[in-house]
């Protein structure tokens, strides 16, 4: 497919804020993995430096008090094309991990909002909150109703995908554009033969988190069974939290979450999606939440990423797909160069149909 000069200029420009953006997560990686028993942080992530100056959105939800974390970075000097691209995490990251994409959209132009959760990294961790998708969606477009944002274009990863199309379905005039990283809830597991799921079997799961659990984890499922020592840095942020005076409380966030995730399926809203949609998919991922609950042979038919992603591309209206053969879960991270170069490619071609 033939760049146009436009497109050409803004992935050099990319490609060097990309660069810059890697330096420092890479440092970090060396510095943590050469500590023992790696860092301590607090339930909000406190010790953990995000790659932007952090804001927080207080506002009241559920009848108590409560704080969202976000950055906010401005198109980068000179390139200001007027519209804003607002960051939703998974649920094993946090807008931090959205540093070198930051960057890069920085520099092609927008204005980023990169948001952490309630229940997730620098945000409030409630001891009671009932989570759903439409819960987090209000939030989210609370906080750019606070900055004044009127349009944004959601790129979601994994659960941020999943939150994105919740988001997508909720305010579709708001929604300029819809990308989905490797979006998990393009399966219903619970209908493919899951079977429940208590959030105290959650919970007791979380508590024995680890940094070697996460890593093993996200290396057999997210990167295709390798490793690099700039994913690191995303371990030692979530193990971070469980190492600290209030694991119990993450623990627990992060078991209602799981429960809403497995319990509230957006795969058949799908062909409701009414706003153009960038599919960006790793053909190598084979994320499904639950799994491990499973019957045996059921877990092979779980989580087959190539299949689902073109099933869904079948049934959303406005769609584009773009493949990456040899990437996992996180395509941003495991081939950032072509990532972002189809992710800037793509959102143009959405722009110009």
């Amino acid at each position: 497919m033939k760049k146009s000069p436009l497109l050409l200029a803004l992935l050099s420009s990319a490609a060097l804020a990309l660069s810059a953006a890697l330096t420092p997560l890479l440092a970090a990686a060396q510095t943590v993995v050469a500590a023992p028993d790696g860092p301590v942080y607090g339930a909000e992530l406190q010790g953990f430096d995000y790659p932007y100056p952090v804001s927080h959105y207080q506002f009241q939800s559920q009848r108590q008090d409560v704080q969202m974390a976000y950055m906010d970075v401005p198109a980068a000097a000179g390139t200001a094309n007027g519209k804003t691209a607002v960051l939703l995490h998974g649920k094993n990251y946090c807008a931090a991990t959205w540093g070198p994409s930051i960057a890069v959209l920085s520099h092609a132009g927008y204005r980023v909002i990169a948001v952490d959760q309630i229940g997730f990294c620098k945000s409030t961790k409630p001891a009671h909150y009932q989570y759903t998708f439409q819960q987090l969606a209000l939030n989210t477009n609370a906080l750019l109703q606070s900055l004044n944002i009127k349009q944004e274009i959601v790129i979601g990863h994994s659960t941020g995908g999943m939150l994105g199309i919740r988001y997508a379905l909720s305010y579709p005039q708001q929604t300029e554009q819809l990308v989905l990283v490797d979006p998990i809830g393009l399966e219903d597991w619970r209908a493919k033969g899951v079977p429940p799921v208590s959030v105290d079997q959650w919970y007791a799961r979380e508590l024995g988190t680890s940094a070697e659990r996460i890593r093993n984890y996200e290396k057999n499922t997210y990167f295709a069974g390798q490793w690099r020592a700039d994913y690191e840095p995303s371990v030692q942020m979530l193990a971070g939290m469980y190492r600290g005076p209030q694991r119990a409380l993450v623990a627990w966030n992060s078991a209602l979450l799981y429960d809403m995730i497995l319990t509230q399926p957006v795969y058949y809203e799908l062909p409701q999606l009414t706003v153009p949609t960038l599919l960006m998919i790793g053909d190598k991922d084979t994320t499904a939440i639950a799994k491990e609950f499973a019957p045996a042979a059921l877990r092979p038919t779980l989580g087959n990423y190539p299949q689902l992603a073109r099933q869904a591309a079948a049934v959303i209206p406005k769609v584009k797909l773009v493949e990456f053969a040899d990437a996992g879960h996180a395509p941003q991270m495991q081939e950032p160069e072509a990532f972002h170069a189809a992710l800037l490619q793509g959102m143009q071609e959405l722009r110009s149909h």
